[in-house]
Formats: C-alpha cells, sequence, structure tokens
C-alpha cells in the first residue's frame, strides 16, 4: 500500500471490456481517395474499453455487474451504434455513464475490430490552475 502521506490524492478507476458487432458507414468517404469503400456497409466488431473513477477500494461500483450494464445497453437497444462513428459511440456511451455514475472521471475507448479507434478522456475534477 503507497504511504499515504506522501501522496495529494489517490484517483481509483475502474476497468471493463466488451465487445459488440456492428454495421456502419461513412458517407463522406466517397470525397477521400482510398478508402472509398468505407462509404458502404460495413461489418466490425466495435472493442470497447471503459474505465470509470470509483470512490473507495472495495467494489464501490463492482466491475463484472457494470461490464453487464454495459453490454445491456446494446443488447436492449437503448443505445445503438447505427452509423455512428467511434467518437460518436463513445460520447453516446459516456451520457449514460455520466448520468448513471455523475461526477466521475471517464475514458471510454472505442475501436473497429481491435486495430483503430478513438480514447476520449471525460474529466470531471478540474484541479485548481487546470484549464479544460
Amino acid at each position: 500500500m503507497p504511504n499515504m502521506n506522501k501522496l495529494k490524492r489517490v484517483l481509483r478507476m475502474i476497468s471493463v471490456t466488451f465487445q459488440k458487432e456492428g454495421i456502419h458507414k461513412y458517407p463522406g468517404a466517397v470525397d477521400l481517395p482510398g478508402v472509398e469503400f468505407l462509404a458502404n456497409e460495413h461489418r466490425h466488431i466495435f472493442h470497447f474499453k471503459v474505465t470509470m473513477e470509483v470512490y473507495h477500494d472495495d467494489r464501490e461500483v463492482e466491475f463484472i455487474l457494470f461490464k453487464r450494464e454495459l453490454e445491456g445497453l446494446y443488447a436492449e437497444e437503448t443505445l445503438q451504434l447505427d452509423y455512428k462513428s467511434c467518437e460518436m459511440i463513445a460520447d453516446d456511451l459516456s451520457e449514460y455513464i455520466m448520468d448513471k455514475y455523475p461526477g466521475r472521471n471517464l475514458v471510454i475507448e472505442v475501436s473497429e475490430d481491435g486495430e483503430n479507434g478513438v480514447v476520449q478522456h471525460y474529466e470531471m475534477h478540474q484541479e485548481p490552475g487546470f484549464a479544460l
């Protein structure tokens, strides 16, 4: 255990991963030489990694239940992948999490087939002298 007298703050975070099959397209790709094919519908396995702040070290948010909760959002079609970019998918998921678990720092990663994707940080705490 770290010497708590030397630490200013401990930021505890849990992370969960899951996958969801989806179809999407990027209509604007017709104007991008070399990736025009992205304008057509195509399948991906979207990989998610969600890292969320917790307030103590004894299962304040139990990560297996948290993972099941997030997977259920897509199974029950509360959230949909549709034709969204990875960035849009992360933003949709962040809205749900921030409503249910307010005031927490959050990092969401969404990738296509575990290869290319986005990492978005949603910072809820502002330190003195730090500007977003």
